[in-house]
């Protein structure tokens, strides 16, 4: 046999070459799959000697040199979050940093539920007053009721002496399966009475209040878009519809800072029964994605009126601007706040949280309604306050648009985008709010409230024992009307006949929304409002028009009222 020379290099490389080239094209398809499937992921590689990433920059760079040499012993911990913060200021003003204090309390209100005893109270000359009683709540099935008083916290004394929010807080609350127990004195009973109540998870709802306003039309206040909204929203509905005659709906979306984006789209989704485009969402790592409504309501609503303020943003505005794109019905107020961005919540690896604009959201008729933030108008957070000094809030002409370009509806109305939903129907801020005289006043009524109903609750019940009863006859006397004024000067507001005189009939419907508060609930204090309501009298008021709801002419306009004093 004759023997072989060595193979050369390049003889070798022909042999191998192919086998490389498999290989790396397998783990090449790989990787590509694991980068595919993680992409939403994220993830932090600890280097050795700290706890920053191997392939660090600038920022981790300097916080290892202040962590090894700096002159003071800073807590690493706090330097992070402070060089987090400054990151995030030079983005959007909705992307911010949970830090781990916060995470609990953050997630609890998205989450539509917390632990806890589920009461609210309020500390009133030395004495706390549970004022409110959370349906279903640990309380509410243990038997505390509205207007008693706490004495005793198991075994601490805590009437009658110097008490804070705080001190009664770190002793109700705890862990969900642990027990507390209270002494109360209620109303009409000598004894006081022990109340052992066990805590647990407290259900919150996102409906404030839903009633019906006349035969046929009702309405539903939302308040946020928690993970629970859409079930509470969907009760309610439920209820008006086959228990009380709701034919048309009221939307009352004022003061609601929005939430989640799916339960907005699966409200919508019960107000069209024909498949029509909501929202549609799109970024620079996210492609266009489109929500539509199925078609496929499981309620037959008529006229639809949305109620919204200059603090209605985010989901709220997702809501209008779905209802007016798709000539779905009315929006009725004033321009809306103007938050045009979607936002993800993305853990840390310490238990805090990253919430991260990846998106803008567009209307239906393709309208991005965020106000600028880019400091080229003025300061974000300060939006608010240059619409009350322009006169925004008082007139329609002066409500200000960024955005020149035009967007019709489905019917071909035009409408504006960027800076908020400006509404179909205009309608001013009432200033009677805005007034401090009536602020103070109507402070000190809530306080006199409370010791009015020590020994007035149980005669109210029986003479009012509904809150249908209570809202149709129920006055306030003058006399107790000059004891509550009597009583506000006793806590050093001094007494302005002229004021009184101009502010008596909305003093007096305050005090009564508060009486049926703490009696009927807090549905009770909403219905009472409505009643006086400019917002609410003008939704009612188009939806008893003949024919479609659809905008006019004559519908927009305007009401002016007097400027603020």
């Amino acid at each position: 046999m004759e023997g072989h020379e060595p193979l050369s290099n390049k003889e070798k490389m022909n042999i191998f070459l192919p086998l490389i080239l498999a290989l790396a094209l397998a783990g090449g398809t790989w990787l590509g799959f694991e980068l595919a499937h993680n992409k939403n992921n994220s993830y932090v590689v600890v280097s050795e000697g700290g706890n920053y990433p191997a392939k660090s920059g600038k920022v981790e760079e300097i916080l290892r040199f202040i962590d090894a040499r700096y002159l003071e012993n800073e807590a690493s911990d706090k330097l992070e979050d402070a060089a987090i913060n400054a990151v995030l200021e030079e983005l959007d003003p909705h992307s911010t940093y949970i830090s781990l204090d916060n995470i609990e309390r953050v997630n609890e209100s998205l989450n539509g539920n917390f632990e806890g005893i589920g009461i609210e109270f309020y500390i009133l000359d030395d004495t706390i007053y549970v004022v409110g009683v959370i349906e279903d709540g640990p309380s509410d099935k243990a038997g505390l009721q509205k207007g008693d008083k706490i004495i005793m916290i198991n075994d601490t004394m805590v009437a009658g002496k110097d008490i804070f929010n705080d001190d009664v807080v770190d002793q109700l609350k705890g862990s969900a399966g642990s027990s507390v127990s209270l002494k109360i004195k209620r109303a009409g009973e000598a004894a006081l009475k022990t109340v052992s109540i066990t805590r647990g998870q407290i259900p919150v709802s996102s409906v404030l209040a839903a009633c019906m306003l006349n035969k046929n039309t009702g309405l539903i206040k939302i308040n946020r878009f928690s993970g629970t909204t859409y079930l509470d929203f969907r009760n309610a509905l439920e209820d008006l519809v086959n228990n009380q005659g709701l034919e048309h709906l009221i939307l009352d979306l004022r003061h609601n800072p929005g939430g989640y984006l799916e339960a907005a789209t699966r409200i919508l989704d019960q107000l069209f029964t024909a498949r029509k485009l909501l929202v549609y969402t799109e970024g620079r790592s996210y492609r266009r994605k489109e929500y539509n409504s199925t078609g496929k309501s499981n309620f037959d609503i008529g006229k639809v009126v949305v109620l919204i303020d200059e603090n209605s943003a985010s989901a709220s505005e997702i809501i209008a601007g779905a209802i007016q794109d798709n000539d779905r019905g009315l929006v009725i107020g004033r321009r809306s706040f103007g938050k045009g961005l979607v936002q993800e919540q993305y853990k840390l690896t310490d238990g805090s949280a990253l919430r991260l604009t990846v998106a803008r959201y567009f209307t239906p008729s393709g309208r991005y309604i965020q106000k600028p933030y880019d400091g080229s108008d003025g300061l974000y957070g300060d939006d608010l306050r240059k619409r009350y000094e322009s006169g925004e809030l008082y007139h329609r002409d002066s409500i200000h648009v960024s955005d020149s370009s035009i967007y019709r509806t489905t019917n071909g109305r035009i409408v504006h985008g960027g800076g908020g939903i400006i509404p179909d129907i205009f309608i001013p801020l009432d200033t009677t709010r805005l007034n401090s005289y009536f602020q103070t006043a109507s402070l000190l009524s809530r306080d006199y409230i409370y010791k009015y109903l020590d020994n007035k609750r149980l005669k109210i019940k029986a003479e009012y024992p509904s809150f249908k009863d209570f809202k149709a006859k129920f006055k306030l006397s003058d006399a107790t009307f000059e004891q509550l004024i009597n009583y506000t000067v006793s806590k050093k507001l001094d007494r302005n006949n002229q004021l009184l005189q101009k502010y008596e009939d909305a003093l007096k419907l305050e005090v009564k929304a508060h009486l049926a508060d703490q009696i009927y609930g807090e549905a009770g204090y909403y219905q009472t409002l409505f009643s006086a309501d400019e917002m609410v009298l003008r939704a009612i008021q188009e939806i008893d028009r003949d024919g479609s709801i659809s905008p006019n002419p004559a519908a927009l306009v305007e009401k002016t009222t007097s400027t603020p004093e």
